[in-house]
């Protein structure tokens, strides 16, 4: 009988990597007939049979526990106020993300939508990344500045983590796009939930994906419920897996692991030689849509159970690894306490975690190297890099030489409040307050009337008028001319104060 074995310093180590609980299982192969058969669109489904071990099972059953106990946990985190702004659980649809992870490998890639934290756990994230990122802390895996809907792992494959509905599969669609353009033999998953199943866009990106054979899966999370509005409400057509019309479709019970496991693999073998495919996951979500729905004013208390009692994905693992004598019940639960215990050990080192410094603000913005960094003890410089930038001026008039408008915000034509002007290397604002200032554009010079240019004591002053102002201190090099009220300005840094 397989036995229990701690994962040394889980928490801090991803998921699939770390030891299983189950350190003996055997890896004898088991064949296993899913709960329902493949429903297919333009296209013969997949064997019912799948291939699967001890092993395999006995880790579906750890991933899911681990995701339903974090995701419980992110609950009690946001009534508590440790959690804020949007949060939305991932519970009751953890077989979609552990038989996908099952079905393919970390070089194929992920992007998802908001409900993104049990798709991060799977990608290889770990707990304290998680919950630190919830908890908008430094240790989270955005850096504590994306929140619950904005989770990623690069390096993993994982593309988020987007909170804008429908908006991540044309992304996805591009990064099947690099994939084929790469001839990678890789291929992407697109989720997205059904309440964005009549997205144009996503017309439109299949539309090309399907043009160009892009190996690109489109995988609807149909948990019937778009928000709180129901599926048949909302759709002439609640039977996702067509929607494509001219591209193949699979449906598949979302609540069966071994199932979605099938599919996953079944689809990315397709789209490597035929392009898109859609698979619709028919799952269910246990929570309401967000935290601030309760999820139980359009659906019965009665409903929810029912699902849980008849189609939860971690019981349907536990009867089969009982039925199979992988395990005994003593075992399942000691592993269940085992994923509690875990996370909450994640959570107290995630509540360690500091705050993003305020110099996040200005980080991954701009390409690396490029545009602005905050320095100093309150954080309020900013080290602003400008290699060909060049100010001159005559009378009223100051002329930005090699310069380019990135933005312009203002109340009237060729006035502004607010401007940003800047070379290749970096850029840097400039305000007038009052509308006061003239701004015209002269081939590559920016003309700014009714400004001025003040030099003393080795720093340089960019009035714009009375109520705005730069100060740049200590350039790394300048030259002043004042000769027939010319004053020419060149440098390579400038430090500015805001």
């Amino acid at each position: 009988m397989a036995q229990l074995a701690r994962r040394s310093g889980g928490l801090l180590k991803p998921m699939t990597a770390a030891a299983r609980c189950f350190s003996s299982a055997s890896t004898d192969t088991i064949t296993i007939e899913t709960s329902l058969p493949f429903t297919g669109h333009k296209i013969d489904p997949p064997s019912r049979l799948v291939e699967t071990s001890p092993k395999e099972l006995l880790s579906f059953f750890w991933d899911m526990s681990l995701m339903r106990r974090m995701e419980i946990a992110a609950d009690s985190l946001y009534k508590s106020k440790l959690i804020r702004g949007f949060c939305h659980l991932y519970d009751g649809q953890e077989a979609v993300a552990v038989g996908m992870e099952a079905g393919i490998t970390k070089d194929d890639c992920i992007i998802t939508a908001y409900r993104d934290h049990c798709i991060f756990l799977g990608r290889g994230g770990t707990l304290l990344e998680s919950f630190a990122e919830l908890m908008g802390r430094r240790d989270g895996c955005s850096k504590g500045k994306g929140g619950s809907m904005h989770f990623y792992k690069k390096e993993n494959g994982f593309y988020g983590g987007h909170g804008i509905v429908g908006a991540q599969v044309p992304l996805g669609c591009g990064l099947a796009f690099a994939q084929k353009y790469k001839k990678e033999e890789t291929v992407t998953f697109a989720l997205y939930g059904d309440g964005a199943a009549n997205q144009g866009q996503l017309f439109e990106a299949l539309n090309i994906a399907a043009l160009w054979d892009l190996p690109v899966i489109l995988v609807c999370e149909n948990n019937h419920y778009g928000m709180g509005t129901a599926e048949w409400r909302a759709a002439k057509s609640p039977a996702y897996y067509k929607r494509g019309d001219y591209v193949p479709g699979l449906k598949v019970d979302g609540m069966d692991v071994l199932a979605v496991k099938q599919a996953a693999k079944f689809a990315k073998d397709y789209v490597l030689k035929n392009g898109p495919i859609i698979l619709e996951m028919d799952t269910y979500r246990y929570h309401g849509h967000s935290m601030s729905d309760p999820g139980s004013t359009y659906r019965t208390r009665d409903e929810i159970s029912g699902i849980r009692q008849e189609r939860d994905p971690v019981e349907r693992i536990r009867k089969l690894i009982l039925a199979h004598d992988l395990a005994t019940e003593k075992e399942l639960k000691d592993t269940e306490k085992e994923a509690k215990k875990e996370v909450e050990e994640a959570i107290a080192k995630a509540k360690e975690s500091p705050l993003p410094d305020p110099s996040e603000l200005f980080t991954n913005i701009y390409v690396k190297g490029l545009g602005a960094e905050s320095f100093g003890a309150d954080r309020k410089e900013i080290l602003v890099i400008l290699s060909t930038l060049r100010f001159q001026q005559d009378h009223s008039k100051v002329f930005v030489v090699d310069a380019k408008l990135v933005q312009q915000r203002g109340r009237s034509q060729g006035r502004f409040a607010e401007c940003l002007v800047g070379d290749e290397t970096g850029m840097i604002v400039l305000t007038a307050r009052n509308d006061q200032v003239d701004l015209a554009k002269e081939g590559n010079t920016l003309v700014l009337s009714n400004a001025r240019i003040d030099i003393f004591k080795g720093s340089m002053r960019l009035a714009v008028d009375r109520t705005g102002r730069i100060d740049v201190v200590e350039p790394a090099s300048f030259s002043v001319d004042q000769t027939n009220n010319l004053s020419l300005i060149e440098f390579e840094r400038v430090d500015v104060v805001v």
